[in-house]
């Protein structure tokens, strides 16, 4: 056999050349329209101007600040998904009697289109809906609200909306990471007598870790891209602009208003704050693997 011949060190590159074009090309290129967009200030006379004037925009109206406030308030519904996905998670890995129903039933909600989820939410949480109705048979009258026409309710009725539906998806990746581990780590830990709790603390949690930072993660950026449908369907920000979300702010801005941009300022302020979270991210990590290191 003749000498083993090295491969170069750019021949990975160019496999990743072709998709590397087509993402810069997709979204690169919108994220460059977009933040030029944000720096232009329509002037008088059909004079454009350039600058941050779109930033002081934006920054100056209360209504930003509210929205951007409710969606860092749907942020108290990540750790709820998390515990009670973790736990579903680790009852169905032990297969409990008709775990595989279960299964299938805890990730239906993942799968159902968001607007569907909406309208039929909307008809069981209205003041004359399904859940008051059952309520008000069962003589629990003081349990009776307006859930998405109270403004103190709305939001935190579309937060209970997002957390049965995104826990499906909680559930699935740690299951998928719980089906990985090594079974001998249990049957050891059992050999030493070590109890349900133990186990799950020693064992379970440092095994999940990376998924359920994974899951965090990308619940963060939901929470702060992905909730318009929700608002857009059942609310429409009200009431009284209480569920008045960041996605909503930006789309009144750019297609009612005729404000492209004020509407690409808040869609780049958006995009910085989700940027920001991922750093985070990144620095906690480097932090975790020194400690394990």
């Amino acid at each position: 056999m003749g000498p083993r011949v090295r491969p170069r060190w750019f021949v990975p590159y160019v496999f990743l050349l072709p998709v590397g074009i087509f993402l810069a090309l997709v979204f690169g290129y919108s994220l460059v329209a977009v933040v030029i967009q944000s720096l232009r200030v329509p002037g008088i006379l059909g004079v454009t101007n350039w600058g941050l004037g779109n930033y002081h925009g934006i920054f100056g109206d209360p209504l930003f600040w509210r929205s951007l406030g409710d969606n860092l308030k749907l942020f108290l519904v990540i750790p709820v998904m998390t515990v009670v996905g973790l736990l579903m998670a680790v009852l169905l890995y032990e297969r409990t009697k008709g775990w595989r129903i279960y299964r299938s039933l805890a990730f239906l909600p993942y799968i159902l289109s968001v607007p569907v989820i909406g309208v039929v939410f909307s008809y069981i949480l209205e003041l004359n809906g399904v859940l008051n109705q059952v309520l008000d048979s069962l003589h629990l009258h003081f349990l009776v609200h307006d859930w998405l026409g109270n403004p103190n309710l709305a939001l935190w009725s579309i937060a209970f909306i997002i957390a049965w539906q995104q826990t499906g998806l909680a559930i699935v990746l740690f299951l998928a990471r719980l089906a990985s581990v090594d079974e001998q780590l249990y049957e050891a830990a059992m050999i030493d007598r070590a109890n349900w709790w133990k186990r799950f603390w020693h064992i379970t949690l440092p095994q999940l870790a990376r998924v359920i930072e994974f899951f965090v993660v990308i619940s963060l950026i939901n929470m702060l891209s992905w909730v318009f449908s929700y608002v857009y369907v059942m609310t429409g920000g009200g009431p009284e602009q209480k569920t008045y979300v960041t996605e909503l702010y930006i789309y009144e801005d750019a297609f009612r208003n005729g404000l492209s941009n004020l509407a690409s300022a808040a869609s780049v302020v958006l995009l910085l704050v989700a940027a920001a979270l991922l750093f985070v991210q990144a620095i906690a990590r480097k932090g975790v693997d020194r400690i394990e290191v």
